[in-house]
C-alpha cells in the first residue's frame, strides 16, 4: 500500500473531528439538527485552515443513509464514497480552471435533473473567485433561486473578488487562522498516535512556520520527519527551515539588560554564522520586546505562541518597563533605516550599539521611585554625580536678606524633609513635598573659584554700586526644608563632580539676549493679548546692570536660558546673589551653575562666588524684558497695519478683515 501523506490521512471526516472553527461548527450543526437549510453556502479563509473539508462534511451530512443529522455514520455507502471521493452527487468544480462562461453553462444545463443516488446534488465550487464576470452573471439567477434538491457550496482564499450579487445569495461562514498553540497540539495527537518522536520546541517552530494554516503544518511535518530520519526533533526542524533560533534573541536581550557591549557583539556573531534575515531578526526582537511590555502591564495577557511564556514572564521582571519602551522604539526606527545601512548586519549592530549608548540613567535598576526634586530636573541631572550636600532642615534664622520682598508664605507649611542618608554610588533623594511656586524653595549653590583667564580685565558691573555694597546674603529660614547645594573650593582632581571636568572655555559662544529670545520664534498675536501682563517692576538698580551685562556672559543652550531668567538682587566684592524664576527651575541644576559661574569669572576677569535662589523675581528678567520689547513691536505693527489707508479702504469697500495671528514686525531687533 502507498504512503498516504499525513495531511490526507488525517483530514477531518466529521465535525467532531475538525480542529477548531467552532463560530462555524456551531451555526451549521444547529442548522442540520434543525433542518433549517439553505440553499447556498460561502465559506471563506486562508489556504488549509478547512472549506473544502467543511464542505464535504457537510455534503456527508446532508446525504447520510441514516438521515440529515450533524452526524453521519460515515459507514454506509454514501459516506464512504463522499470519503473516497467517488460520489456521483456530489460534483466538485475547480474555478481556476473553468473559468470560461461555457464551462459554467454547461455545468448549470444538469441542475434541473434530480440527484441520481443521493439525497440532494450538491456542487462544491472551489476558489469561485476566479470565475469570469460573465461566469457569475450565468450563475446568478440559479444560484439564487436553485431546484430544491440541489445545494451550492463555495470556497475561495479572495472574497473580495466576488460579486456583491454573488455574496447577498450565499450564507457566509469565514474560518479563521489556526493559532500556533492549536496547530502544535494537534500535532502532538497525531505524532504521538504515529508513533513517531518529536520534541516540543520543534513543534513549536512547525506551529509558527505554519502560519495559521493547519494543512502546511502537517505538510511542514511530513519534511520534518523525512529530514530527521523518523523524529521530530528541534535542530533538524530548524536547518530544514532556516529559522532562526529564538533562544538567541534572548541572548541579546539579556547583554542589553547587562549593558554588556562585549556580550552584545558576541551574540551578533553567533547569529551571524546562520546567515539570518537581520531584519526578520530585528522583526523578532521587537515581538520579544512587544510580549515582555504586555507582561509587565498584565502578566495573565502573555499566551504561549511561541512557547516561551516562562522567559518572557522573566525577562519582564528584570526589565524595566522604560527601557522596554525605549529598546523598542529604537527598534522600530533601526528597521526603518536598516535599508540604508551599508550592511545590514553593521545596521543591525548599530541599532543594539544604540540601545546601550542611549539607555535611560539608571537603567540597570529594575524599580527605582520616583524623583520630586526642587531645583533640579531628574532628566538632566547626571546619574552618577556624586551628591553635593543632604537636604536638611534649616535650625537658626540668619538676617534676613535687603532684597524686594517675597510673596508670602502659605497658611500651612508642609513639614521639614529629613535628611536623605548619602551613599557613594548613588544621588541622595528627598522625600517628595508639594510646594507653591510663590513659596520660595532656596538652592544656595557656592561656586568653586575657576583659574582665571587670560583676557584683559572688564570693568565689573557693580563698580559704580561698590558704596552701596549690601552684606552677605543670607537666606532667612523658614519651617519647611531648604535645599542646600555646595560646590567644593577646589575643582582640581576628581572632586568636582565624580570624573567630570569643568568645561572648557570653547564651550561658550557668544549670544545676545534678543538673538536667544528670537530663535524661539515670534509669538501669535492672540497669544500675545491673551498673554496677562508681567507682574514685575522694571528692571532698576542691579537687575538692570544684570539686563546690560546678560549679552556679554557669551553663553549658550539651557544656561543661556537660566540666565536670561534670573535677576541680580544682591552683590557684595565677589559675592553675587541670584533669584532664578521658578517656572526655569526644571532646567536648573549643578552643572547649569557652575557653566554660569565660569562664564562670570570669564568676564568679570575674577573669581566670582554665585548664590542662586528659586524665587519669583520682583524685577524684570532679561527674558521677560525682551518678551515685553516684542509684544510692543507686534502692537505696534499690527495698529501700523489697522491705520494703514489702504487697508482701511479695502476694509470699508470690500469688507476685507485682518486674519488674527499673521502680522508680524518687519523689524526683528529689540
Amino acid at each position: 500500500m502507498s504512503y498516504q501523506v499525513l495531511a490526507r490521512k488525517w483530514r477531518p471526516r466529521s465535525f467532531r473531528e475538525m480542529v477548531g472553527q467552532t463560530h462555524v461548527l456551531k451555526a451549521l450543526i444547529n442548522a442540520l439538527d434543525n433542518e433549517r437549510l439553505h440553499h447556498a453556502y460561502l465559506f471563506t479563509g486562508t489556504r488549509g485552515v478547512g472549506k473544502t473539508t467543511i464542505a464535504r462534511i457537510l455534503a456527508k451530512c446532508l446525504n447520510c443513509e441514516t438521515g440529515i443529522s450533524s452526524t453521519p455514520c460515515g459507514t454506509c455507502s454514501v459516506c464512504r464514497e463522499i470519503d473516497e471521493g467517488r460520489f456521483v452527487d456530489l460534483i466538485e468544480v475547480d474555478a481556476a480552471s473553468r473559468t470560461k462562461v461555457e464551462d459554467t453553462r454547461e455545468l448549470l444545463e444538469n441542475v434541473q435533473y434530480a440527484p441520481s443516488r443521493g439525497r440532494y446534488k450538491v456542487y462544491l465550487i472551489d476558489e469561485v473567485h476566479m470565475l469570469s464576470t460573465h461566469s457569475f452573471n450565468a450563475l446568478l439567477k440559479t444560484l439564487e433561486e436553485p431546484p430544491p434538491h440541489v445545494k451550492f457550496l463555495l470556497a475561495t482564499t479572495d472574497p473580495q473578488k466576488l460579486p456583491v450579487t454573488i455574496l447577498s445569495r450565499c450564507l457566509q461562514f469565514a474560518l479563521k487562522n489556526m493559532p500556533p498553540e492549536r496547530v502544535v497540539a494537534h500535532l502532538q495527537q497525531v505524532l504521538a498516535a504515529e508513533s513517531i518522536p518529536f520534541e516540543d520546541d520543534a513543534l513549536w517552530l512547525l506551529g509558527r512556520a505554519a502560519d495559521g494554516s493547519m494543512r502546511d503544518a502537517m505538510s511542514l511535518t511530513d519534511q520534518a520527519i523525512a529530514f530527521g530520519e523518523g523524529k521530530v526533533l528541534a535542530a533538524d526542524v530548524r536547518a530544514m527551515l532556516g529559522t532562526l533560533d529564538h533562544g538567541q534573541v534572548y541572548d541579546v536581550l539579556q547583554a542589553l539588560l547587562e549593558g554588556d557591549g562585549r556580550a552584545v557583539l558576541d551574540a551578533v556573531r553567533h547569529l551571524a554564522e546562520q546567515g539570518p534575515d537581520w531584519s526578520g531578526v530585528l522583526a523578532e526582537l521587537l515581538n520579544v520586546l512587544h510580549r515582555v511590555a504586555i507582561a509587565q502591564v498584565l502578566p495573565d495577557a502573555v499566551d504561549n505562541g511561541q512557547g516561551d511564556r516562562e522567559r518572557v514572564l522573566t525577562l519582564a521582571q528584570s526589565l524595566p518597563a522604560e527601557d522596554v519602551q525605549y529598546y523598542y522604539q529604537l527598534g522600530l526606527v533601526g528597521r526603518r533605516d536598516l535599508p540604508l545601512a551599508p550592511d545590514p548586519r553593521h545596521g543591525f549592530e548599530m541599532v543594539l550599539l544604540r540601545m546601550l549608548a542611549f539607555r535611560p540613567a539608571g537603567a540597570a535598576i529594575p524599580e527605582r521611585p520616583a524623583l520630586k526634586m526642587t531645583g533640579a530636573s531628574p532628566a538632566t541631572a547626571d546619574s552618577d554625580q556624586r551628591p553635593v550636600a543632604a537636604a536638611v532642615p534649616r535650625p537658626a534664622a540668619p538676617a534676613p536678606l535687603p532684597a524686594p520682598a517675597a510673596a508670602p508664605a502659605p497658611e500651612a507649611a508642609p513639614a521639614p524633609v529629613p535628611a536623605a542618608p548619602a551613599s557613594s554610588n548613588t544621588t541622595p533623594v528627598e522625600e517628595p513635598v508639594d510646594l507653591p511656586w510663590e513659596e520660595p524653595a532656596s538652592v544656595a549653590v557656592k561656586a568653586a573659584p575657576a583659574p582665571a583667564p587670560a583676557p584683559a580685565p572688564v570693568e565689573a558691573v557693580a563698580a559704580p554700586v561698590a558704596s552701596q555694597a549690601l552684606p552677605t546674603p543670607q537666606v532667612e529660614a523658614t519651617p519647611e526644608a531648604t535645599v542646600i547645594a555646595e560646590l567644593p573650593a577646589d575643582t582640581s582632581g576628581d572632586d568636582l563632580d565624580g570624573d567630570e571636568e569643568p568645561p572648557p572655555a570653547e564651550d561658550y559662544y557668544e549670544v545676545g539676549l534678543d538673538d536667544y529670545l528670537d530663535s524661539l520664534g515670534e509669538p501669535a498675536a492672540e497669544e500675545i493679548a491673551a498673554a496677562p501682563a508681567p507682574a514685575v517692576q522694571p528692571a532698576t538698580g542691579l537687575a538692570a546692570d544684570w539686563l546690560a551685562l546678560f549679552p556679554e556672559l557669551k553663553l549658550g543652550g539651557l544656561t543661556a536660558s537660566i540666565a536670561a531668567n534670573c535677576t541680580l538682587v544682591a552683590l557684595d566684592g565677589d559675592h553675587w546673589h541670584l533669584h532664578l524664576d521658578p517656572a526655569q527651575s526644571a532646567l536648573f541644576n549643578a552643572n547649569q551653575q557652575r557653566r554660569l559661574n565660569d562664564a562670570l569669572n570669564q568676564q568679570q576677569g575674577r573669581t566670582i562666588t554665585l548664590q542662586v535662589t528659586i524665587q519669583t523675581p520682583e524685577q524684570e528678567t532679561p527674558a521677560q524684558a525682551a518678551a515685553r520689547r516684542r509684544a510692543e513691536r507686534q502692537r505696534q505693527a499690527e495698529q501700523s497695519i489697522q491705520d494703514d489707508p489702504l487697508i482701511r479702504q479695502m476694509m470699508q469697500q470690500f469688507a476685507a478683515t485682518v486674519r488674527a495671528g499673521t502680522i508680524e514686525p518687519v523689524d526683528t531687533q529689540a
